[in-house]
């Protein structure tokens, strides 16, 4: 229970989650990606698994096929992401990485590892797993994640 000298829990948590973003945003910018977007991990998580057309993204992300292709067009000037013909129909794209989307992806995968060895690395094992352990009962699983573009980070 926090005393009038500790925050509320969910405002340590908020900030514990902010302090974690800039670290990670600092870090890519560091490495060259400077220019990233709010919802570009979001599309990089997405694509990462596999090619998806602008319906699937869209989908992933519960937001409309015109809000996912604005995002897409900005990340394609951006030099993230690009689109393919669909092998199975002339019609449609593709929508994947490119290779500087798949090296920015890689080296946030890379900051969240090593973050998370220096926590555990600092506080100790069995502090990270009660951590973890929290955490994810905290966040309920992928079905009861609020934040549509959270949910698509499950997937």
């Amino acid at each position: 229970m926090a005393t009038p000298a500790q925050p509320d829990f969910g405002i340590l948590l908020a900030l514990a989650y902010q302090k974690f973003v800039r670290d990670l945003r600092g870090h890519l910018a560091e490495q060259g990606f400077d220019d990233l977007g709010r919802s570009d991990g979001f599309v990089f998580r997405a694509l990462g698994t596999h090619p998806m057309s602008i319906s699937e993204l869209a989908g992933r992300l519960e937001v409309t096929k015109q809000a996912a292709a604005q995002i897409v067009d900005d990340m394609q000037r951006r030099g993230y992401v690009r689109r393919t013909p669909d092998p199975n129909d002339r019609r449609a794209q593709r929508l994947e990485l490119t290779d500087r989307g798949t090296t920015a992806l890689a080296t946030a995968r890379r900051f969240h590892q090593r973050y998370e060895r220096r926590l555990t690395r600092d506080h100790g094992a069995p502090a990270m797993d009660a951590l973890r352990g929290v955490l994810d009962a905290i966040a309920g699983g992928p079905d009861e994640t609020v934040d549509p573009h959270l949910r698509a980070m499950y997937l």
